[in-house]
């Protein structure tokens, strides 16, 4: 039979993994494609002369969308849990979950519009919805939105993974990949102990005399302000003037404004992602589509040559 699409896979994929046990997505796999009684030729196609397998592509899909629909939770890297309110729909009985299902979950909506708005805002639409008749163009800027959106969440789920000493070196390493450090510079992880508050310090010379000092936060909650205070204090002892204050987390609205009157620099869990994804850092490209169009100017060279 034909590999079935993603959200063919949803509700399949949600009852492999009903007993509430974490299963490994190796697992997963091999369950749908004997449910689906996938040949091994088919099993070995990839993507468009890609070399990742289509089927474990689209069941990667399913997982990530059931995942933003609140339905089952990564407890670990590369396991899948249902989650309570994957039991109920499974109660439901429902004849098939897709995408049109996912949308009565307010997590879901919210994932879908977060993806539409960044579109809209390169696009620099007024606000209307996007519309479902686009050309193959929109619809590729549309697909590459929501490609991005999902990876940056997934990211945001393995920086949340790291223990307190890595998430400090990622921090270091993310500024130092968007290039502050300079080319002689240097970039030094402080560690706990001792650090006084600091846990990172970048040298943009090699005299350090243009230093930044860095606060990581791995915490689940929101970072308050007596937090920042503390940072605050930290370079002050210093006599630092150019500090940054990254959690994977977020901030409280009065940290957020205590911060925009001390000059203090923040950085949030979801935002920490985006930085990742830009510059590159612990994400590899898979596929690259260059879009052309006709270039009218060497036709009408050649017109006129004739």
């Amino acid at each position: 039979m034909a590999i079935p699409d993603y959200q063919t896979l949803m509700k399949p994929l949600l009852e492999v993994i009903s007993d509430g046990n974490p299963h490994p997505m190796s697992e997963v796999v091999e369950a749908l494609a004997k449910r689906f009684g996938l040949t091994p030729e088919e099993l070995a196609e990839t993507i468009s002369r890609g070399t990742q397998p289509l089927f474990y592509n689209r069941v990667g899909w399913a997982r990530t969308f059931l995942k933003k629909a609140g339905l089952l939770v990564s407890p670990k890297r590369g396991f899948v849990q249902i989650k309570d309110r994957g039991r109920q729909v499974l109660q439901e009985n429902v004849e098939k979950i897709d995408n049109d299902y996912l949308m009565r979950f307010e997590e879901f909506r919210n994932f879908i519009e977060a993806s539409k708005a960044i579109l809209k805002a390169k696009a620099g639409d007024d606000g209307a919805a996007v519309s479902s008749e686009k050309t193959p163009q929109e619809a590729l800027e549309v697909a590459y939105f929501e490609l991005r959106s999902a990876l940056i969440s997934e990211i945001q789920e393995s920086i949340k993974e790291l223990p307190p000493s890595a998430f400090e070196r990622l921090v270091v390493d993310v500024l130092v990949k968007m290039g502050y450090g300079g080319r002689d510079g240097q970039s030094q992880v402080v560690g706990r102990s001792g650090d006084e508050g600091i846990d990172g310090v970048i040298r943009q010379d090699p005299l350090g005399i243009d230093t930044i000092y860095i606060q990581a936060k791995q915490w689940a909650g929101p970072v308050g302000r007596p937090e920042l205070q503390k940072f605050v204090g930290a370079l002050q002892a210093k006599s630092a003037k150019k500090g940054v204050f990254i959690t994977s987390s977020d901030f409280t609205n009065e940290a957020k404004d205590y911060a925009a009157r001390t000059g203090l620099i923040l950085i949030d869990g979801k935002r920490l992602s985006e930085l990742m994804f830009e510059y590159g850092l612990g994400v590899s490209p898979v596929k690259s589509y260059e879009v052309k169009r006709i270039d009218s100017d060497y036709f009408a060279e050649l017109k006129g040559a004739a």
